[in-house]
């Protein structure tokens, strides 16, 4: 069986023509990553939360990107059971935004709407540049 050709158009197997293509993964820093550490898991259970904020916790831990896993997740850990109704609800607006606009936001690339620059996002900025500990 074979997998392709080269360039001399001889058959190459597929254990051949992996290891041309294959290159390991290597460690990238994030925003926010000062060592190397799990970031995609959540050091707080959701026991005690109600059902809005269970769902809140989680979508900050499996937003899609590990930057702003690692961003919100932290900050839903060491605050989420603290928060008001209505900081909850700025809160679940502002994880509505595409990462690349509040990862852009947070390295203060572009600004945020104004609409979502206040309030919440304030507080998660300041605790991600503080380096809080989750």
């Amino acid at each position: 069986m074979t997998f392709g050709y080269d360039s001399n158009l001889r058959e190459v197997t597929d254990n051949a023509a992996s290891a041309r293509y294959i290159n390991l993964a290597r460690h990238v820093r994030a925003f926010g990553v000062h060592e190397r550490q799990k970031m995609s898991a959540s050091t707080r259970s959701s026991d005690g939360l109600d059902d809005r904020r269970k769902r809140l916790l989680f979508r900050c831990w499996h937003r899609g990107t590990k930057e702003m896993d690692y961003i919100f997740g932290r900050f839903a850990d060491a605050h989420i059971a603290g928060l008001s109704e209505d900081e909850v609800a700025d809160f679940e607006r502002l994880i509505d935004l595409p990462d690349p606009d509040l990862y852009n936001a947070f390295n203060d690339k572009t600004p945020l709407d104004p609409a979502y620059a206040e309030g919440i996002f304030c507080r998660i900025k300041a605790f991600t540049d503080a380096g809080s500990p989750a």
